[in-house]
């Protein structure tokens, strides 16, 4: 095996003390949740982990872009350590204290938009989607929602409401809340309407308006649009230029825009928020993920008229804006400013892109390359003609990677996903391309050859 600097493995994987754990865990832990592969973390530093048999990763998933900063960076693990020595919890839906105010003052001036804005703070992502769901019905006291096919927001009853991705996330669930209406989100490279951009002169926006609102859809009841300014778990897929700044025709009758941010958000994509790239202000947005470096919180922003609808008591969370997580957050920003992480975002993510691009045009697998910043996805296929759907394939890429040291996962059902932490240094990130590309290589091989 080929020496590497980062990347260090020994043996097949998992390792003996790895197996246990996957074995024992099976017995105790819902088999809700699936894997990507058996790895079993012991330690991870910045954009390394180390499993319990001592192997070595590179982390391009980082905890499915939870870990902004980085594990375990060391401003952020102070922040923690010195709060959990003041106080652990005290509950803020019925308390006060001050960090609270502090990060408020921090977050809220990131969020594009003139006039005041207020945040109510719970645990996740699902969470915040469904402060949004509750929120937005209040202030416009209609009934409606607007999501696209292929959107994730979350897999709690209200948020799999919106949610379109999986089949099997809806699985068992039903009925969930009837009051959402999904139609097709622009997917360029799948055009559902078998167009090609930009000829295509933003069709899928003229569709909609003839097939949704014409038809069926009265707009008059409709409280919020919610949406993913490049869609996550449905293949990491950016919208096009200008197709928000085209559907804001919605905001005219009174449609709610509320830009999930979960995952693409807290400077991943260069931007501290997705939507900046698209020229548009929503009226609520959603953060979780990286807020923290790994500690459970989540944001709904929304501007002060929106927020003032609701009243005391009408919603609440005994561990949102825990004082441990907020301390977290508010080490987060601060190392996300003072390291210019999403300056390295842009940058280390740039170089990533068009090293992607030039090996796209190598290898027949390789579909199609997106994304912005470190947020990027490559579209596997069985051939470029055809774009049938590489799900063998980058199942085989994923484990190829692994079992050399390369934590690399998916997204919707042919997709890889890069996400390493912001932070990640050039020659973490050039290596781990290597063996990513070693893995292409030998996939696209042992296809041509089939």
């Amino acid at each position: 095996m080929k020496s590497r600097k980062f990347a260090r493995v020994e043996g097949k994987l998992p390792g003996p003390k790895a197996s246990l754990v996957v074995k024992n865990t099976a017995k105790f832990v819902s088999p809700s949740i699936s894997r990507f592969y058996p790895l079993v973390v012991e330690s991870a530093h910045g954009s390394l982990v180390k499993d319990v048999d001592g192997n070595q990763f590179i982390d391009f998933a980082a905890g499915i872009a939870v870990l902004s900063t980085g594990s375990t960076h060391p401003e952020v693990v102070q922040a923690i350590k010195d709060q959990a020595e003041k106080f652990i919890h005290f509950s803020y839906t019925d308390f006060y204290y001050d960090n609270l105010v502090e990060l408020s003052e921090k977050l809220l001036p990131l969020i594009p938009g003139d006039g005041r804005k207020m945040v109510y703070y719970g645990n996740s992502g699902a969470e915040a989607i469904e402060a949004a769901m509750k929120l937005t019905r209040n202030a416009t006291r209609r009934p409606l929602f607007l999501a696209h096919s292929g959107a994730f927001h979350g897999r709690t009853m209200g948020a799999l409401s919106l949610t379109a991705s999986k089949p099997t996330q809806r699985k068992g669930s039903l009925p969930l809340i009837p009051d959402v209406v999904h139609f097709p989100f622009p997917y360029c490279y799948r055009c559902p309407w078998k167009q090609s951009f930009p000829e295509c002169d933003y069709y899928c926006v003229d569709y909609f308006k003839e097939q949704y609102l014409e038809k069926f859809v009265n707009v008059d009841e409709v409280a919020a649009y919610f949406f993913e300014s490049i869609q996550g778990e449905g293949g990491y897929v950016p919208a096009p230029p200008d197709y928000f700044k085209k559907m804001e025709f919605l905001r005219k009758e009174g449609v709610l825009f509320v830009s999930d941010e979960i995952q693409t958000g807290v400077g991943r994509t260069g931007k501290f928020l997705g939507i900046e790239h698209y020229g548009i202000i929503p009226d609520v947005v959603t953060i979780a993920k990286g807020i923290a470096s790994g500690l459970p919180l989540s944001a709904t922003i929304a501007s002060a008229d929106v927020m003032e609808t609701w009243k005391p008591g009408q919603h609440a969370s005994t561990f949102g804006a825990n004082p441990v997580a907020v301390q977290a957050a508010l080490a987060t920003l601060d190392v996300i400013k003072s390291e210019k992480l999403m300056e390295n975002a842009k940058y280390v993510g740039g170089r990533a892109k068009r090293r992607l691009l030039e090996m796209k045009e190598k290898y027949e697998i390789m579909g199609d390359v997106r994304g912005m910043g470190l947020f990027l996805g490559v579209e596997i296929v069985k051939d470029k003609k055809s774009k049938a759907r590489g799900e063998t394939e980058v199942s085989r890429i994923v484990d190829y990677c692994f079992q050399r040291g390369v934590l690399v996962i998916t997204a919707g059902r042919n997709t890889l996903r890069l996400i390493p932490p912001l932070n990640i240094a050039e020659d973490v990130m050039d290596e781990g391309l290597d063996i990513l590309e070693e893995a292409i290589a030998t996939v696209n091989s042992a296809a041509a050859k089939a």
